[in-house]
Parts: C-alpha cells; structure tokens; sequence
C-alpha cells in the first residue's frame, strides 16, 4: 500500500488540512481546486476510508482523516529526508512569496535578498508590503509562505521566531532642526507623523506622552516610509521612523535624527511561517535571514566604534 501510495496525493491532503480549505490548498500547490479535490478522491478509494467529511461546506475531517493526517505529515517528512540524503535539486527555480512591513523593506530585507541570489541561485521571490495584521492573515491563509511583521501570528501550524527589534528615533531635515536637545515638550509644537493607527509605533508615541502626562500633539498617521520620508523633507513636520532607515537616508538626503529625544520602544520584528514537511526551504531561508541579520549588527558596531578609537 505505502510503496504504490502516489505522494502528490498525500501533498494534497495534508495542505487542504493545514490551510482547512480545499482552494487554499489548491492555490498553494498551483493546480486547480478540481485537480486537488480529485486527488484527494483518489487518495480516499486508495486507503478505502473516507478522509474528508462533504456533508456540508466546511472543510471537517473524519476521525480517518485526523489519524491519517498525522502519519500523512510524516510519510512527507520522511520522503523530504531521502532527498537532502541523496542530494536531490530540483530543477527550476523554486519561489518563494515573502511578505514584509515598510520598516524591514527599507532597512535590512534588499541586502538580505541580494544575499540570498548568491547562496541559492535557483531561489526566486514574490514579495509582498503590506501592515502587519495584513500580512499575519495572509499567512494564516497560505497566501505567504513566510512574513516578516511587527505581530506573531498564532495559528495551528505556524511557527513564529522573534527578530531583534528595529530602534525608532525622531527624525527631522537638517535645516530646520537645529537644536541641540529636544525635550517631550519641544516635539509637541510640531506636526508629528507615524505609522497607521494602532500601530505598535502609534502606541509606542501616544504613550511616551501620556508617561510624562503631556498633552498629546495632532498625530498624522501615515503607513508608508517614502511618504513620510518625503513630508520631512519638505519641511511638513518630524517622523518616528526605524534609525537604521535614517542612518541610511541621511546619507543622501537632508535629514537627520534629532539630538536628545526621549527613548521610544523599539519596534518588534517576527518571522512567521507554516511548517512545511515538504520542504526545508522556509526554514533555511529564516536561518539565513537570521545570519544576515547578525553579520548586519557585528559590521554596524565596527563603524560605530573602529579600533583604536
């Protein structure tokens, strides 16, 4: 039975029960929602048991099907195993959908991506920008494969590992902030700008003020970097932005972080994905994330502090 068992059925099975959802699965394979029903079908005359319950529109298992499920994970697994042993590579490019906040597109992901073409060169990307919650759903759904997003995503056969956190510091244009110190009181004459509404940088503002029981000042409200990137510049007011996004910009524009601002909380970063018994691709492209993301730091603290400084 297990020898002639074809295991792009089993592939089919064990997505539609991660994703609880027969299109969703069938979108994540690319083939369509028939092809995937009928694999399963045929998985079922197969076994000779029903697998899946059809009496109503909801995705339900039998209790056959929830065994089986269990062992569906590890015939994968273990068929997953056998490949890396015999150094299968599959031919093609193998694509990834990758999903990310503003904070990480303008700071660390280009460098890790440039990275990546040279480690796997059969590695392809489909990226998306999106808010946090947005991104969460859509890996949830099996629409990404792997988001990087200021909130974990908790769902049954999700991983979720926490990145270091991104420091956010006030920035505002060169010429017009030329103070050498700026208290609480300072930033609430100015137009301040962060991103969306309840956002953790949103709360990380509102409650910096509160903390020091000072009146809150109007709060714009923007969920792109480039927008409030070029408000700035213009002379529109100060933004809370990522300080490696600043460090960078300030190189080749007129802004800069603004001297003596009080400690915002750093905004947290996770990585979020679905567990895959197919493939160990995900987890190698988060462990070299994770790589870059060290590498980045260590060559960061040498600029800051050369030898002999």
């Amino acid at each position: 039975m297990i020898a002639s068992m074809n295991l792009r059925f089993v592939e089919a099975f064990h997505w539609a029960v991660s994703l609880s959802s027969v299109t969703r699965a069938a979108q994540k394979l690319h083939i369509t929602q028939s092809a995937l029903s009928a694999r399963i079908s045929a998985l079922e005359e197969e076994l000779g048991t029903v697998l899946v319950d059809r009496r109503d529109k909801q995705f339900r298992l039998t209790i056959a099907g929830q065994r089986f499920h269990v062992m569906a994970q590890q015939l994968l697994s273990v068929q997953r195993q056998i490949k890396e042993a015999m150094g299968h590579n599959s031919s093609g490019l193998v694509t990834v959908r990758i999903g990310a906040i503003e904070s990480v597109v303008h700071s660390w992901l280009p460098g890790w991506l440039v990275r990546m073409r040279s480690e796997q060169p059969d590695f392809a990307f489909e990226l998306t920008v999106e808010t946090s919650p947005v991104l969460v759903d859509q890996v949830k759904r099996g629409a990404l494969d792997l988001v990087f997003a200021a909130i974990p995503a908790t769902d049954a056969g999700l991983r979720t590992v926490a990145l270091p956190s991104m420091a956010l510091s006030f920035v505002g244009r060169v010429d017009i902030h030329q103070a050498s110190r700026y208290r609480l009181n300072d930033l609430a004459c100015f137009e301040l700008m962060t991103f969306q509404r309840g956002s953790q940088p949103h709360q990380a503002l509102l409650e910096l003020f509160q903390g020091e029981h000072t009146s809150p000042p109007r709060v714009h409200n923007i969920s792109s970097i480039s927008a409030m990137v070029q408000l700035v510049e213009a002379g529109f007011g100060v933004a809370t932005l990522p300080s490696e996004v600043i460090d960078d910009l300030a190189q080749r524009s007129p802004l800069k972080r603004l001297p003596g601002t009080p400690a915002l909380a750093p905004l947290p970063i996770h990585a979020s994905y679905r567990e895959d018994p197919t493939s160990s691709l995900t987890e190698s492209l988060l462990s070299s994330a994770m790589n870059h993301l060290k590498t980045s730091a260590a060559s960061r603290r040498r600029r800051s502090h050369p030898s002999g400084a």
